[in-house]
């Protein structure tokens, strides 16, 4: 059964860290295009971060705007799991994040981008976990 699962949601205050991880079962992520994105309530679903299949976690991976240089994605490829690591947290970061998969384009660094906003979609999602940054 092809599945991924989120974990590591939770609160936080304003400042804080949180790790989100996603595991996969029934296929393997090392050939697959990754993304985490994010849903408050009321607004729309947000990309966050993507990353390209043949990416080695060397830092060619997108993010949106507002979390550049907090946030950092990565794949553990032994444990088929994928990261967000997310740091100096804001109350504007409370959503329900989601992981997701998708099979790559001919040129998927190039198109991260438009993974991340929504343009190539996705085929297999994670359930979501909670994230509340509040004091």
């Amino acid at each position: 059964q092809v599945q991924l699962v989120e974990s590591g949601g939770g609160l936080v205050q304003p400042g804080g860290s949180l790790r989100l991880s996603c595991a996969a079962s029934g296929f393997t992520l090392d050939n697959y295009v990754l993304a985490w994105f994010r849903q408050a309530p009321g607004k729309e679903r947000e990309g966050v971060s993507c990353m390209s299949n043949t990416d080695d976690n060397a830092g060619g991976a997108y993010y949106t705007g507002s979390v550049k240089g907090r946030f950092t994605i990565s794949r553990d490829s032994a444990k088929n799991t994928v990261y967000l690591q997310m740091n100096s947290l804001k109350p504007e970061d409370t959503a329900v994040y989601y992981c997701a998969a998708g099979r790559a384009t001919n040129n998927p660094t190039a198109d991260l981008p438009y993974y991340c906003s929504g343009y190539v979609p996705f085929r297999t999602w994670g359930q979501g976990t909670q994230v509340t940054v509040s004091s």
